[in-house]
């Protein structure tokens, strides 16, 4: 049958596209609507409501997908059977309370609201109307919005001088490290330095473009200046790699008298630096590479660490004058970020989630950092309340490599220093134990206690 039914939507402050699907549920569970009744034609009822076809059209069809409305070519949209409907509400992903194997090899993220702010995203972007850039590929000019997102979101960070033209997208942080390193190296085989416990992310890149890895040393500090001075005399190293706001593994920080001592080096010797801060959480008080040597620095970051691994989004700060050159490497490789991804990236900075998330966050973090600290404080124990693991140096009798399979029949997985170290490097006897959020926090605080018994417990037996 016919209906002349039509929603209020006057008092709605949010999204059209949502109160519509809101009302027309509403309608049909109120018995306003019934099963056969036909809804009024997607012009028709955008007229009315004083919105576009192209919402109308996105609510019916998310009705009809979700069982609530069924479409008939020719005859147009009714109400669904009774019984066919299908609610898939949010479902964040839950903590597993004791599971047999526990994984401290990388950090896993706790949902604090991302699986929500995702779903509204899409919500959003599906009341876009498509234009002339779905069917072309992406570019500069396309990608703007979601560049100038992320300048507002990393505006307040020690950068220096830099505007969106300077910014270039990537897929993720490994993908933006691959990028420079296109885009910098140059020559049959480049020297690139590194700290020499590092991101193991920054050797498989080298191996990619076929460059040798020279390591630095390094103390609690950071980057030995000596060292890298003397790096510099022997090889004609083109970029350095360096995580100076949140080291990985280490998660310790460079001081800043360390930092203008390095940035000074690399300027007497035209020396780039890739700064990584994929894994800081929090805002620094001290100037980055970036904003101490603008003309050599290579910013590099992403929203996986501090927001959903899932969300492959990455972004390089570029040095003054050079993003044209890393964006042309990126085009090169694949013609930039696709829009539907550009566009959720855009979305999500834009709705100011991802600082309340981050905030959220870290107080999951920090909670289990506590944790952490509490039962293994007594042994060499690097840590820092914002970083998502901690560095543990072992104990007289345990080798890293030993200590790992003994934690593996425990079912807890860590991860050695020997990943860390370069293929020539020498690697200390130390662990990294990551944060695990997809676990309760009573299971973390038993594992922390399990890690701890092994720990005092160091074989006796020679291996052969």
């Amino acid at each position: 049958m016919d209906t002349i039914w039509f929603p209020d939507l006057s008092q709605c402050e949010g999204s059209k596209y949502k109160a519509l699907v809101d009302a027309i549920r509403d309608a049909i569970a109120n018995d306003q609507l019934k099963e056969g009744d036909k809804l009024p034609p997607v012009r028709e009822l955008g007229w009315k409501l004083k919105v576009t076809p192209g919402t109308v059209a996105r609510a019916y069809t998310c009705l009809t997908t979700d069982g609530f409305l069924k479409a008939e070519v020719g005859r147009g949209t009714f109400v669904a059977a009774l019984g066919s409907q299908k609610i898939v509400p949010i479902q964040p992903f839950t903590p597993e309370e004791w599971p047999d194997e526990i994984n401290l090899l990388s950090p896993l993220l706790p949902d604090v609201g991302q699986s929500e702010a995702i779903r509204d995203a899409y919500l959003k972007m599906a009341e876009m109307l498509p234009d002339e850039t779905m069917m072309r590929y992406p570019s500069t000019q396309r990608e703007r919005p979601a560049r100038q997102a992320v300048m507002n979101w990393i505006a307040r960070l020690p950068l220096g001088m830099f505007d969106v033209d300077d910014i270039v997208l990537t897929y993720g942080g490994q993908s933006a490290i691959l990028s420079i390193f296109q885009t910098v190296l140059k020559g049959a085989t480049p020297i690139v330095f590194a700290e020499d416990l590092t991101y193991s992310g920054f050797r498989h890149a080298a191996q990619l473009v076929r460059a040798d890895v020279v390591s630095i040393a390094c103390d609690s500090e950071g980057l030995l200046p000596d060292a890298l001075e003397k790096a510099c005399q022997q090889h004609a190293g083109q970029i350095l790699c360096t995580s100076p706001e949140m080291h990985n593994p280490t998660a310790q920080r460079t001081n800043l008298t360390r930092r203008k001592e390095i940035a000074e080096i690399a300027r007497n010797y035209d020396l780039q630096i890739m700064e990584d801060n994929c894994y800081s959480m929090s805002d620094t008080d001290l100037p980055s590479y970036r904003a101490l040597l603008p003309k050599l620095t290579w910013y590099v970051s992403s929203l996986s660490k501090v927001f959903s691994p899932s969300l492959r989004i990455g972004y390089v700060v570029a040095p003054t004058g050079r993003a044209g050159d890393l964006r042309r490497t990126t085009q090169y490789s694949h013609f930039g970020i696709a829009k539907p991804v550009a566009d959720l990236a855009t979305l999500l900075l834009n709705s100011g989630k991802v600082d309340e998330i981050k905030t959220k966050m870290l107080g999951v973090l920090r909670a289990r950092i506590k944790v952490a600290v509490n039962i293994l404080g007594g042994f060499d124990l690097k840590w820092h309340e914002d970083a998502p693991f901690l560095w543990l140096s072992l104990p007289r009798g345990w080798r890293a490599a030993s200590f790992c399979r003994a934690a593996e029949k425990e079912g807890l997985l860590v991860r050695s220093a020997d990943d860390f170290a370069l293929i020539d490097g020498r690697a200390p006897h130390a662990i990294r134990i990551s944060v695990n959020a997809h676990i309760s926090l009573a299971c973390y605080d038993d594992a922390m206690v399990r890690l701890r018994r092994i720990l005092l417990n160091p074989p006796d037996q020679i291996e052969i």
